[in-house]
Order: C-alpha cells, then structure tokens, then sequence
C-alpha cells in the first residue's frame, strides 16, 4: 500500500503552514490582567548542549552544608536561592548529542529511526494553566533555529536567536494597515487550516493503522495552529506594552558568546517583567569554533572531548566559568526585579543544566542541573545515586507543580522529587 509516500505531503504541509508558524503565532498570544489575587508564577529552562565539567560543579559533600565549587562559586550570592542536582537522567534517552531533543520531554531514545518526540516541559505547563499572555512560551536560542520547546505531537518549535526580533515582537506595535493586513494574514491561514484538515479527512478513509496514527498526528498539529490563529487574530489589535528601553543592537558574530547571551537575558527580563510571557526556554548553544573569550584557544566541541588532556581542561574551565557568570546574571537581574512584595526570582523557577552528564563521552548519565528561585527552599546538594537512574523528569513534576499544575505525572516520571520542598505562599 502506497498510500504513506502520499501522506508524506504531510511534511511540506506542515512546513507551510502548521510548524513554521506555530513562532509567529506563539508570540502573539494573549495578554492577561494585571491584578491578580496571587503572585504570578513562571519557569525559565535552559540547556547548554555541550555539557558542563561535572566535577567542576557537584560538591562531593550533599545537602546544605556543602563546599563551594569552580562552577558554583560565580553565582555564589545565590547560594540560598539555588539547589545542585547529582544522579539524575532520563531513562532511555541516550544517543549524545541528539538527547538535546529531549532535555524537556524524556521522549526515549532519539537516535532510533522510529524516535518520535512528546511535548516539552513549557508546552505542557502552558496547555494546562493556558496563560493569558501574548506570548505563549519565549523560545529562545543562542544562535540557530534548533530550541527545546515541543509540541504535543511532537513537532519542533524553532527558535529565535536575534534579540531585536524577540524586542519588536514584545514591545514594537505595527502602523493601523500592518495590523489589519496580520489580521488579513491569520483569517487566511485559518482558512488554509481548514481546506488542509479536510483534504486530510478524506485521505484517512482505507487507510491501514499505521498511516491512521501518522495522520492522526497530523490533525493533532493542525488543531494546535488553529488555536494559535484564533488567540493571534485577537492580540493582533491589542497594543503592546511600552517600556523605556531602546531596541537592541544583534550581535551577528556567533563567536561573542557572553555578549549574544546577555542580550538573551535582557530579553528575558524584559518578557518577565511586562508579562508578556510566563514560560522561556533557551537553547544555549556550543560551537565548533573558538568562542571569543579571553584566555581560550581551542575549538569550544573539541574542548568538550576533553579525554582528561589538562591543557583542554583548562580551557574549558574557563569557557564553563563564563557561562555560570552569565547564568548569574540573570538570576541578578530577576532578584533585582520587584514585584507584589517580592522579586521575579521568588516567582520564576529556573531550570539550568545539560543533557550532557560526560560530554567527553558522550554520555546522558548524571545530567548536570541546577534549580533557582521559584519558591522553593534551596541552599542544597540534593545528591541521588546515578545508578539507580532516578527520572529528571521527577523534578520536572515538582516544577509542575509549584506553577500550579495538578500533575503527578510527565514523561518518564515515577512520582516528584524527594527532597525538594516549596516555600509557603
């Protein structure tokens, strides 16, 4: 049977209409009232692909009462608002770089040739709080379109890696004729969508069961553009908020590492405070060149494949070192934020870690991870034992649960996370 070659018009298809837009569409989703009861809660996850230098960050000692270590010493300020993870992975989720895929989802072995993908960790949260912001979730990249956000079948959310653009999404307002030709521009797509959905109605008739699911899949996606263009067409002629900050600058040389991310992080901030989103991801991507930072020679990948050799150690202590700086930097600039009587930080949980426990070999095992603000209580080394593999994704329900999710659930999750505690309120 023929028919699945026929179905693969599915991709063209989608890229036309369903995944390539679903950015766009994102970033217009609603804005919510101001005044609410109870402090607002969001999450920021970010992954840094090519791994962190585990001994350079665990503490051999767990719990509270542990040594500072190079990695945890720049954002040492914020000892009592962050915790260290150690043992933790996703089972069944290996293959080296390609588990980047599923740092936010736990979809289960990513190199197979069946692999399919789930929805990531933001996607999930947004889908039950359904936040009243103009921007569903802010997915965010260093540079490239390759992010972590997910959709609920699976399909990719590319990312934006230019500051100027995330700025004139949240805050740039279009002329009255630019708004009513994005109007003009949605009800189309709509349309698009419909005339798509029934051309794909009528090819499931004699269709065999697994091109059934295949295209099952496919009105899966199309009903999440859909809803997209519905909440689109509404904020596209709401005006956006004002804030006294000019448009920035890109930094088109990828190279300059710590500046293209502090302009990430003022983005962040930015999104947070206006509420325009309650959700970033942020792709924190390596490269296979020499990052402009000072004291670094070698090719940032190849430093990850460090085989032990000193004189990479070195090196990539120093390119990881900056990266915990400008982690740091974001957690001053949300604790520095105040709001309802607290700051940003008391209400964003943030996820920063990497799919990578041992870049060098490419091992998923005892991911690095650490967890800041959002209201939980930290100061710790919660230290699980890598060989029992308990689920990342464990602590992922914990976060669920502290934005206020009613979940037990997600991914290859057996429970929460024990140890982990929220603060009152």
């Amino acid at each position: 049977m023929n028919n699945y070659k026929k179905l693969s018009r599915r991709n063209f298809l989608r890229g036309a209409g369903v995944t390539l837009t679903l950015p766009f569409l994102d970033a217009m989703l609603p804005l919510r009232a101001e005044s609410l009861a109870k402090p607002l809660r969001r999450m920021i996850c970010i992954n840094t692909n090519l791994g962190l230098h585990t001994p350079n960050l665990f503490p051999t000692k767990a719990g509270k009462d542990y040594d500072l270590t190079p990695y945890l010493e720049p954002i040492k300020d914020f000892r009592n608002d962050f915790t260290v993870f150690s043992g933790l992975s996703h089972p069944d989720v290996d293959g080296g770089h390609p588990a980047e895929m599923c740092y936010l989802t736990s979809a289960p072995h990513p190199r197979a040739d069946n692999f399919k993908n789930s929805i990531s960790l933001d996607q999930y949260a947004i889908e039950r709080l359904v936040p009243d912001t103009r921007i569903g979730a802010l997915v965010l990249s260093s540079h490239s379109s390759r992010g972590l956000s997910y959709t609920r079948s699976g399909v990719p959310i590319p990312s934006e890696s230019r500051a100027s653009r995330v700025f004139r999404e949240m805050f740039v307002n279009g002329t009255p004729t630019e708004v009513k030709a994005q109007v003009q521009k949605l009800q189309q797509g709509e349309s698009i969508m419909d005339t798509v959905l029934e051309e794909a109605k009528r090819l499931q008739k004699g269709l065999g069961k697994q091109d059934r699911e295949k295209l099952d899949e496919y009105f899966s996606a199309v009903r999440e553009v859909e809803n997209r263009m519905v909440k689109a067409q509404e904020w596209s002629k709401k005006p956006k908020p004002k804030v006294d900050v000019k448009l920035p600058v890109d930094i088109t040389n990828n190279l300059e590492v710590p500046a293209s991310v502090r302009l990430m992080i003022d983005m962040m901030q930015l999104a947070l405070e206006t509420d325009s989103t309650r959700f970033i991801t942020f792709a924190l991507h390596g490269l296979n060149a020499v990052p402009i930072i000072p004291g670094v020679t070698q090719d940032w990948h190849n430093l990850s494949h460090h085989g032990q050799d000193p004189a990479k150690l070195a090196e990539l202590r120093i390119v990881e070192v900056q990266q915990m700086k400008l982690f740091g930097e974001l957690l001053t600039k949300l604790k520095g934020t105040k709001e309802q009587g607290g700051n940003l930080l008391d209400r964003t949980t943030v996820l920063f870690g990497s799919n990578l426990g041992n870049a060098s070999s490419h091992d998923n095992k005892n991911m690095p991870i650490i967890v800041a603000g959002g209201g939980f209580k930290h100061g710790q080394h919660l230290a699980f034992d890598p060989k029992k593999n308990p689920p990342l994704s464990n602590l992922y329900v914990s976060m669920l649960q502290r934005l206020g999710v009613e979940a037990d659930k997600f991914g290859s999750s057996t429970g929460s996370i024990a140890g982990f505690e929220m603060t009152a309120g």
